[in-house]
């Protein structure tokens, strides 16, 4: 029975999408409309902001992130090493921990070289990393979740621009944007207090949350008209 607990790693997260929702993804959803179930729970999730409505905003998060890594997985992308290879313990910009892009208004982004065997193992620890990285009290929640649309638009940009060129910069561009949509998204949810890893369990503790079963049997109408 595919779950997730609270040592569970990127990878975990992945392989679980792909055992319960791979088949429905692949009978029902093109790249297009993987992005669009992205942006769609992004934008729910940042309402729940506006609505100050935690619990709204956690679960709506959660399947947006879920949709992601749906995403990432029909282009056989490794979100985990993505991840550090982007965000080695240090901000992808200024190459700093904390970060300090807004003291020095930097625009260009410094060469970081990535060292092997120190990436987090864990969601929990990835949250973590970018907890110092880019601590929650040095920017509100709105200015946390502005940085999550920007990033989720930036995301769909990336992946519309692979499509339309099918060129390999382009597709080293998806993993580099979607290492930054991940990033802004904990970084929401850091500022909210928000256990990833806690939440992600408890959603996904028995094969899908909807209807309980692997693979997904939750039909194309159901899933396209829920609502959280």
């Amino acid at each position: 029975m595919p779950s997730l607990n609270l040592k569970s790693t990127i990878l975990d997260h992945q392989d679980f999408v792909r055992q319960v929702y791979g088949l429905n993804n692949d009978r029902f959803f093109a790249t297009p409309d993987m992005l669009i179930q992205v942006q769609r729970f992004v934008m729910r999730g940042l309402k729940g902001i506006r609505q100050e409505d935690k619990k709204k905003t956690t679960l709506n998060l959660l399947i947006a992130l879920s949709w992601f890594i749906s995403l990432m997985n029909q282009l056989h992308i490794n979100v985990q090493e993505a991840a550090w290879n982007r965000f080695p313990g240090r901000c992808s910009c200024c190459g700093k921990c904390p970060c300090i892009c807004r003291k020095e208004k930097r625009k260009t982004r410094k060469r970081i070289i990535v060292k092997s065997g120190k990436a987090p193992r864990t969601i929990a620890g990835f949250q973590k990393m970018f907890s110092a990285i880019y601590p929650p009290e040095s920017r509100t929640k709105e200015q946390a979740g502005i940085h999550l649309g920007e990033e989720a638009g930036e995301l769909a940009e990336a992946v519309l621009a692979y499509r339309g060129n099918r060129e390999g910069q382009d597709f080293e561009s998806i993993a580099n944007e979607g290492a930054d949509f991940l990033s802004c998204l904990f970084g929401v949810c850091n500022s909210l207090g928000i256990d990833v890893a806690k939440e992600l369990a408890h959603l996904f503790s028995r094969n899908c949350h909807a209807c309980k079963k692997t693979p997904c049997e939750c039909t194309f109408s159901f899933i396209v008209q829920f609502r959280s």
